[in-house]
């Protein structure tokens, strides 16, 4: 720990927000893991108000403020503060766009009564994607992010 009370408080900030992503990623990491425990895929139907199409519907809006989020704030934030870190936001941004389209198909699929097997495609191939986003995101911002708020203030 640092010896000045300030170069602490910075510390203890930038563990915190880490600490904090890390949790929502493993919040949005649980949100999925219910909605695909809700989705029998050997049912032949479900009805577009069932719980498990709830569930879905409850991931994707999850998910999706939680991107609107990062574009919104931290992203810009982050690349004011680092331009070097352009390649790296680019490409979260990229699995942004990603992402948001399977959302999409997603809740085309559900509004559709599509067959429990397709939605549990969807949310497989979206696991797929947030687990890559996520474990990247982590792995190249959280140091950023650490050394930006020991050096310049918390976003």
């Amino acid at each position: 720990m640092a010896e000045h009370p300030e170069q602490a408080a910075s510390e203890q900030r930038a563990l915190a927000l880490g600490a904090e992503l890390r949790a929502l990623h493993g919040r949005l990491r649980a949100s999925l893991d219910d909605a695909l425990a809700g989705v029998d895929p050997t049912a032949a139907l479900l009805d577009v108000t069932a719980e498990p199409v709830n569930r879905c519907r409850a991931f994707c809006s999850v998910l999706a403020a939680h991107q609107r989020r990062e574009d919104a704030t931290l992203f810009p934030w982050l690349l004011a503060h680092r331009p070097d870190l352009a390649p790296v936001l680019t490409r979260l941004d990229e699995d942004h766009r990603l992402v948001a389209g399977l959302l999409g198909e997603l809740t085309v699929a559900l509004d559709a009564g599509a067959a429990p097997s397709v939605l549990v495609r969807h949310l497989e191939g979206l696991d797929a994607v947030m687990e890559s986003h996520f474990r990247y995101e982590e792995r190249e911002l959280l140091p950023a992010i650490a050394h930006l708020i020991a050096t310049a203030g918390a976003p």
